[in-house]
């Protein structure tokens, strides 16, 4: 059976304001021997599925400076400090990013995004009866475009490349298992 690894000591390697990086020792329960791990800090994230009384999905194109590429997505980001909850914090994002609202706002999904490295959560936060009732409010750093995208159509673009985000993926997984009636496990 595996055993958890035994915590020597943390301390702060980096602030990069998004994001910090800390190094634990740990002890390994198998050797014995201590090793040096880097954990990745940073704030829960949230992913909405907005979802139209037509059918269609809220998303978003945007520049990604990390792959360099342009990817179409679904509204997200990080989970402020005064959002009370996943779903309060998708309810602001959809509303800064696109413009839109909806009804009975509930967290259908939550991940590990990267467990070997991360010490955070993504939520995917499903939003119905979405429509536009706002102008858009980015953030200084934020060039967006907002798509509605028929359901029907997201095996195909996830199949053929034109959604490659994987927490994007997650969450449309979550969302495919929502629409088949089984119930998140948060």
């Amino acid at each position: 059976m595996i055993k958890s690894w035994q915590r020597v000591n943390s301390r702060p390697a980096g602030d990069f304001r998004i994001f910090k990086i800390r190094t634990d020792r740990l002890i390994s329960p198998r050797t014995g021997k201590e090793h040096d791990f880097h954990v990745i800090e940073s704030v829960n994230w949230v992913n909405v599925i907005a979802l139209t009384p037509d059918g269609h999905l809220v998303m978003i194109e945007q520049y990604r400076h990390g792959s360099g590429t342009v990817e179409l997505e679904i509204p997200g980001g990080m989970i402020d400090p005064g959002d009370a909850s996943p779903a309060a914090a998708a309810i602001r994002e959809l509303r800064e990013e696109t413009g839109y609202e909806g009804a009975r706002e509930r967290v259908i999904g939550d991940v590990s995004p990267n467990p070997a490295i991360m010490s955070n959560n993504c939520y995917t936060v499903l939003v119905e009866e979405c429509a536009c009732r706002h102008p858009v409010e980015f953030d200084h750093s934020e060039d967006l475009v907002t798509r509605l995208v028929p359901v029907a159509d997201i095996p195909k673009l996830v199949a053929s490349g034109k959604i490659r985000h994987s927490l994007v993926v997650v969450a449309l997984y979550h969302f495919e298992l929502w629409q088949r009636g089984l119930k998140p496990g948060v």
